[in-house]
């Protein structure tokens, strides 16, 4: 039987159960036909304070309950992404225009995620520590409590789950605020998961909302942890208020990630490395490659190679054709993304194929000779746009790249893998793959940028999940009782 086809979760908010929503209801929009998918519940404030007190009681018998309980359901939660791919793939396309391959990508991640975290409770969980004292010291670590998830619109399943999975695993209890544009993938289909895999009422509540909510999320007094994934600048308010009450913030925020290509590569192999880091999912993930620095001696020929890969590239449904592309996820965003083009091609670019529109279907956008100060270069783009800049040497493009407040992902294509490492360490990046694109990710792998791009890899691989999702407690025992000199 099918997730969500009984229509339970229509103008409703998960709380164990679907339940009435406060605040009404937002319609779930598709954005490349601009029909409505249905009614999602609108979370308030309030759902969230009645949320913290639901959790905290039940993460007590959560993070007492056997560790095979809670590997079990995480198992179990892996399985059912699987079982329920082809539903998840059509949501997915529907409600966030994701193309099929993109869509199996993100299921298959979010599965993996969960299984990944189904390791996390039988992981050693401490160390014995030296002492001077007659006593054993030791540091274990211990759930957080209460985590509050906040995910974005543009991959909502694995943006979510990637944060979810390992906090419950580690026995925590998390409160979800998936974007309201993307609340069925990015959160409904959670809810449903996660009950039929056994997980206790109260350990996952799903509540769609706005700004309102997603500052009762970080200020209520029991959520201890927040993970954060979404602009730079939501992510500074974020941060900025969780400092205030002296909570932990997680923070996987914008991209402007470099791909440098030097000059000994093959240019047509190297076009098609960079058609894939921009063009995937729209441009709409942080990672993307949204700056191709060039060695000047193959500039021009890789500006041209790239923009005659990608001018016929299929743009439109994803759920109805077999497409490339899909639309951007609404009107503010494709405004946006046109108006960098603009922008930049009154300071000096030149738009080699693409930088027109119908409705939110944006077609694939190369800029030549793109100089350093437009727009086009210094911003995040997250659209379908790829811009083009070519450097002379490995000095300049190094300064090049690392003159960003940003620092994602970065990417080095060049036959010479050792000067490429090289060249990678002068460049503050949080993620760096030589001889590929910009967008990569594995459940195994740490994952996180530096500057304005994040405060580092917080989520994915054991050792940073535990970091993120526990506190560490100091330990010791004595057999007697000391003597004190008073």
């Amino acid at each position: 039987m099918a997730l969500l086809d009984d229509g339970a979760w229509q103008g409703k908010v998960w709380t164990g159960d679907w339940t009435e929503a406060s605040g009404g209801t937002y319609t779930a929009v598709e954005p490349a036909t601009g029909e409505s998918l249905g009614e999602v519940g609108k979370a308030t404030p309030a759902d969230v304070r009645a949320a913290a007190l639901r959790a905290t009681e039940a993460q007590r018998a959560w993070a007492a309950a056997p560790y095979e309980l809670r590997a079990a359901v995480l198992r179990g939660a892996g399985d059912l992404l699987t079982l329920h791919a082809e539903e998840i793939k059509d949501w997915l396309s529907r409600e966030s225009g994701a193309i099929r391959p993109f869509g199996e990508f993100q299921v298959h991640t979010s599965a993996q995620e969960c299984y990944e975290a189904a390791a996390l409770p039988s992981h050693p969980y401490g160390e014995l520590l030296r002492t001077g004292a007659p006593r054993l010291s030791f540091a274990r670590r211990l759930p957080a409590g209460v985590v509050g998830v906040i995910a974005p619109f543009n991959v909502p399943t694995i943006l979510a789950i990637r944060a979810v999975a390992p906090a419950l695993a580690l026995g925590n209890a998390v409160i979800l605020k998936p974007d309201p544009r993307t609340a069925i993938s990015g959160g409904a289909i959670f809810a449903k998961v996660f009950a039929e895999a056994g997980l206790p009422e109260g350990l996952l509540q799903v509540l769609p909302g706005g700004a309102d909510v997603g500052e009762a999320l970080v200020t209520d007094p029991a959520v201890r942890v927040i993970a954060f994934t979404g602009s730079t600048r939501a992510g500074r308010a974020v941060g900025a208020l969780a400092g205030q009450h002296l909570k932990r913030a997680h923070l996987e925020l914008g991209g402007n990630s470099a791909l440098i290509v030097l000059p000994d590569v093959d240019v047509t192999a190297a076009a098609s490395v960079g058609a894939w880091g921009t063009f995937t999912h729209s441009g709409q993930i942080c990672m993307a490659t949204s700056r191709h620095l060039v060695h000047e001696s193959i500039a021009e020929e890789y500006t041209a190679v790239l923009a005659e890969k990608v001018a016929g590239l299929p743009v439109g449904d994803p759920f109805r054709e077999q497409v490339a592309l899909g639309p951007l996820i609404d009107a503010g965003q494709r405004d946006r993304v046109h108006g960098l083009v603009t922008a930049s091609t009154e300071g000096g670019a030149t738009v080699r194929t693409g930088g027109t529109f119908d409705g939110l279907f944006y077609r694939p956008t190369v800029l030549g000779d793109v100089p350093v100060d437009v727009p086009a270069y210094q911003e995040e783009i997250f659209g379908p746009v790829a811009p083009v800049t070519a450097f002379s040497s490995a000095d300049e493009v190094a300064a090049l790249a690392a003159d960003s407040s940003y620092g994602l992902s970065l990417g080095i294509l060049t036959r010479d893998v050792t000067a490429g490492l090289d060249l990678a360490g002068r460049i503050p990046s949080g993620l760096v793959h030589i001889n590929d694109q910009t967008v990569n990710d594995e459940a195994t792998a740490p994952f996180g940028g530096v500057g304005a791009s994040g405060t580092g890899s917080r989520h994915g691989g054991a050792q940073a999940n535990i970091e993120a999702f526990t506190e560490t407690q100091w330990v010791t025992l004595r057999g007697d009782l000391p003597r004190y000199p008073f």
